[in-house]
């Protein structure tokens, strides 16, 4: 799996931690993807960096196929998953740190669908989601034992390219990433948010790091990085340059 590191000064402390293992999939801009030079940037990247500086460690990045890696988690192969929902589903399997900032989930159709994100509406239809994602979950759960027709996608873009081809009908994605890779673009004029936004608890509406329960320390070295880079204004400066949606209330 391909790595990358970013260097910081030397940790502090009695034991010092030289090294966080950060994983990510980088299929999801604009919170983790990879540039031209095959560089990880986003969001979370950002994030997961100023994180590291705050504790002194080195960031390295571990790129994943899924995001819910437990498993891999559990084994050790990174320390922590960046970027997901905490929901009470994950948490029989995980613990979360803070939250790192608000998401809200959306359906996506074209204008002249007339489709809301009902089941009443959706019955028969082709929702797309991505693969082991928290809207996978919930669309599984609750609106496909009534008829909805639920295609899950490896990759966004894969998912994307369907939706404008036409093979689905909607798509359910959170606000933000589905701005960036089609609302804002030439394909997307003719596609648009249909209904309110979606909210269960499922969904989760934030998103945070993933840890192993038992690694308390970690949770807490990361929380109280977080809680600085708020007081210094780092954190309000990364998160400026992205439009982010505040949350809804779950239901």
């Amino acid at each position: 799996m391909p790595l990358a590191a970013v260097f910081c000064t030397s940790a502090t402390g009695d034991e010092p931690r030289h090294d966080i293992r950060f994983a990510v999939v980088a299929q999801y801009p604009p919170f983790q993807s990879r540039d031209q030079r095959g560089q990880l940037v986003g969001l979370n990247i950002d994030l997961g960096n100023a994180l590291c500086q705050q504790l002194n460690t080195r960031c390295t990045w571990v790129d994943q196929v899924l995001l819910e890696s437990f498993q891999a988690l559990e084994a050790r192969r990174f320390d922590a998953i960046m970027g997901i929902a905490p929901t009470s589903r994950r948490r029989q399997w995980v613990s979360f740190t803070d939250d790192l900032y608000p998401f809200t989930t959306r359906l996506v159709a074209r204008k002249t669908s007339g489709l809301m994100p009902t089941v009443g509406s959706l019955r028969g239809k082709r929702v797309g989601v991505v693969l082991g994602s928290n809207r996978e979950a919930f669309a599984r759960s609750k609106w496909a034992p009534a008829g909805v027709v639920i295609k899950s996608f490896w990759l966004n873009d894969e998912l994307v390219r369907s939706l404008v081809a036409g093979h689905i009908d909607a798509a359910l994605q959170g606000t933000t990433g589905i701005r960036q890779a089609l609302l804002d673009t030439p394909a997307g004029q003719d596609f648009d948010f249909q209904g309110p936004a979606v909210s269960a608890e499922l969904l989760g509406n934030s998103v945070a790091i993933a840890l192993r329960k038992p690694d308390i320390a970690l949770r807490e070295e990361l929380n109280l990085a977080l809680a600085r880079l708020k007081q210094n204004g780092e954190y309000q400066r990364i998160l400026q340059s992205y439009k982010l949606d505040e949350p809804v209330a779950s239901q």
